[in-house]
């Protein structure tokens, strides 16, 4: 019996840095498990979109699918874009079995990954001395994706015993140069920024930028691709293909 495809799905961005960084993701989850089918798509501003993604799945022969979506957080996408997608393809393809895991999420495996990005910033902008965190995220109008965030800042200055604030690049405040700026009004001096985003793109761009202009001595750059992301990738893979499994009755 063939395994179900697995289809990474991510939000997409207009820099191409972003798709070279998820095509790199993806390549390691293949290389894990070179007996799947693992194809990638974009909810926008990238392609390949996922339409056409499942319609090419669907031709090769798989009635089977179980989208990643590769996401930190359960917001907006998750909750509204992703299951329209899948309504979508389900009407298309009469017999198709379609389902979608639960996203990546903010896992605390996650958090070596950014210390080892922030490190490389660090080392890059020949800093010693370091007094404060900011922890950049997207955001999102739903509080509780926020929350996540938030819970995530708290548990990685608490590693690190340093004060930390979570800054947002949209959708609520505080951005990240208002975060680098109240921990400057509190005395601190050297603050460093780790960047809680799957891949480059905008709201990367742009919190940094904020970060720099307000005094950060670092910025570190996104995730991007790491073996232990593509694990997760692959954890949520196998729990959404036990769910596809019929249940006799």
């Amino acid at each position: 019996m063939t395994a179900p495809a697995l289809l990474a799905l991510a939000h997409g961005s207009r820099d191409p840095r972003s798709a070279a960084t998820i095509a790199a993701l993806t390549d390691s989850v293949a290389c894990m498990r070179p007996d799947l089918r693992v194809e990638t798509a974009y909810l926008e501003l990238a392609q390949p979109d996922p339409a056409s993604v499942i319609d090419r799945l669907v031709a090769d022969g798989y009635d089977e699918i179980v989208v990643v979506p590769l996401l930190l957080t359960h917001a907006y996408h998750a909750g509204v874009d992703i299951p329209a997608v899948l309504d979508a393809a389900r009407a298309r393809h009469t017999g198709l079995r379609i389902l979608a895991t639960d996203v990546l999420g903010i896992q605390r495996s996650f958090l070596p990954i950014l210390d080892a990005r922030l490190r490389a910033a660090l080392r890059e902008a020949r800093a010693t001395e370091l007094d404060g965190l900011v922890l950049a995220a997207a955001g999102s109008s739903d509080p509780l994706a926020n929350a996540q965030i938030a819970r995530a800042a708290r548990a990685w200055g608490a590693h690190h015993n340093l004060p930390v604030l979570a800054a947002f690049a949209s959708a609520t405040p505080p951005a990240t140069g208002e975060a680098v700026r109240q921990l400057r009004a509190d005395g601190k001096r050297h603050i460093a920024v780790g960047s809680l985003f799957l891949a480059p793109g905008f709201l990367p761009s742009r919190a940094a930028e904020l970060a720099l202009e307000a005094g950060a001595v670092a910025v570190s750059e996104p995730l991007g691709s790491d073996p232990e992301i593509a694990r997760v990738v692959l954890a949520r893979y196998a729990v959404g293909a036990v769910d596809l499994v019929p249940i006799p009755v």
